[in-house]
């Protein structure tokens, strides 16, 4: 039996999945990691993009925005993969109705953005940036196969 990695991705609001995959590619503040078993621990940045856990040839796309990273071994000296995501969805919730409304959001962020004065930067800024990803981490996953 080959060695798992123990891969949980878990937002403010709830744990997203807990699963055992063969290997997780994330994008850190640094560049993207992709870590296997009996990988060192670590703890990184997260930046936006998409994490991809493979498991059994399969791919799992999730379209991530911020938080941190963290590679531990657990008491069974097992690899457990912790995404502490400010936000994460499924690629397969991004259907082309909400790509679309994705873009028009961010659209409208951005003309927002341009009236200085009654602007929350910070909040706009995030809200710009889910938008962004989602479109970005979508148009990426749309010709490839990944299991839903």
């Amino acid at each position: 039996m080959s060695k798992k990695l123990k891969l949980k991705i878990v937002t403010p609001e709830l744990l997203i999945l807990e699963e055992e995959v063969d290997q997780v590619t994330f994008p850190t503040t640094e560049g993207e990691l992709t870590i296997l078993p009996d990988h060192i621990p670590l703890i990184a940045g997260l930046s936006s993009g998409d994490v991809v856990a493979v498991t059994n040839g399969e791919h799992l796309p999730w379209a991530v925005v911020g938080g941190f990273v963290e590679v531990k071994k657990d008491e069974k000296r097992q690899t457990t993969v912790a995404v502490l995501a400010d936000f994460a969805e499924h690629v397969s919730e991004l259907s082309d109705a909400a790509i679309e409304k994705a873009k028009a959001r961010a659209e409208e962020l951005r003309k927002q953005m341009e009236n200085k004065g009654t602007v929350d930067f910070e909040h706009f800024a995030a809200e710009l940036e889910r938008s962004l990803t989602r479109v970005r981490v979508a148009d990426k996953w749309r010709t490839k196969k990944y299991r839903k």
